[in-house]
């Protein structure tokens, strides 16, 4: 690590050359937000602890003001009311256009660190003089989509804040950023905050209802290759666990995946694309993804009952972990599941 140092030097001369400036990009604070101080110049007084999901301990002069976050987190930090300086991860789609699992950030008022897996412009988070650096984590203790590489160099210029995202409840790990949130001078109780939280416990509720009138309909997760089809393995997935524990959905899925796989799927070949069945498969919508029509190519996927019956729809595999995010996934998902027959694998 001995090169660490001349890393962080070059990357704080580019942001002295750049002349970025140090104005705040969190959200405004309010006195009525858990842990919030009451005025933007009070934020700017006394110290900032904050405890992350790997235990880390971070404390700093005052409240970060320039965050900067991995696309997912940026998108459940913004819907509590955070806005952050810069993001990495899929923002942005070929045509320009904003990649759905950035949310609803207005990615023409963030920078852009990296776009892609493996692509972050350290020189360039360095320009922004960051306060933070906010991530989820679906492996224990490692930052998505911050390059193992790249770390020490990151971990130099700023703190860095990790959320954990597998192996915890779907609605604790909103609640987590929503904390956060609060940290960073957020109003939990800002009216979008809370009409967004009621659209999320009536969307759960919906769902529930539609799998009590509906218990024979069976659902499967799945993400494609052009190698391999990937099942979804419950347990692995807070949204997937939500909907079939705490909602009541039948959800199709395998047994624990061998270490080998690595957890969060059961891998098959296409040649045994048929082992599971449901009434609906639903399917990975993020861009790096196979697509449904490709996907269609295959013999044995092309057999399954419900491909036969057209009861395709999107899974979003990267939803931001807010209660806007996942108010909206339900109910598109309510409204597919509405619309589909539960007897199409006794065909």
């Amino acid at each position: 690590m001995a090169n660490v140092p001349r890393r962080t030097l070059v990357a704080l001369g580019a942001a002295a050359l750049l002349g970025v400036s140090a104005c705040g990009g969190t959200a405004s604070p309010s006195a009525s937000s858990p842990g919030a101080q009451p005025s933007s110049q009070a934020a700017s007084q006394g110290p900032w602890t904050w405890t992350d999901d790997r235990g880390k301990n971070i404390s700093l002069p005052q409240r970060p003001q320039r965050v900067v976050a991995q696309s997912a987190a940026a998108a459940a930090l913004w819907d509590f009311g955070v806005r952050p300086v810069g993001v990495f991860g899929p923002h942005k789609l070929k045509d320009g256009g904003r990649d759905p699992e950035v949310g609803e950030v207005d990615i023409t008022k963030v920078e852009s660190i990296g776009n892609v897996w493996g692509e972050f412009n350290v020189e360039k988070y360095a320009s922004l003089q960051p306060d933070l650096l906010v991530s989820g984590m679906y492996q224990k203790d490692v930052l998505w989509y911050v390059p193992e590489q790249s770390l020490a160099t990151v971990d130099q210029i700023a703190p860095t804040a990790g959320v954990q995202l597998s192996g915890k409840p779907l609605v604790r790990i909103i609640e987590q950023y929503g904390r956060l949130a609060a940290a960073l001078g957020a109003d939990l109780n800002a009216a979008p905050v809370a009409e967004a939280k009621k659209r999320f416990e009536d969307a759960g509720a919906a769902l529930k209802a539609l799998a009590a009138a509906k218990p024979g309909l069976s659902v499967m997760i799945v993400t494609g290759t052009p190698e391999s089809l990937y099942v979804a393995y419950l347990p692995d997935h807070p949204d997937i666990k939500y909907w079939g524990d705490d909602l009541g959905l039948k959800i199709v899925y395998p047994e624990r995946p061998t270490e080998s796989e690595g957890g969060f799927w059961e891998v098959l070949s296409w040649e045994n694309a048929d082992k599971y069945q449901a009434d609906v498969i639903l399917v990975d919508a993020r861009s790096q993804s196979m697509k449904i029509e490709e996907m269609a190519k295959k013999p044995t996927w092309a057999k399954l009952p419900a491909v036969k019956a057209g009861q395709l729809y999107p899974w979003h595999a990267a939803e931001r972990y807010s209660y806007l995010g996942y108010a909206k996934v339900m109910e598109e998902l309510k409204a597919n599941l509405d619309k589909s027959r539960d007897d199409v694998v006794k065909e």
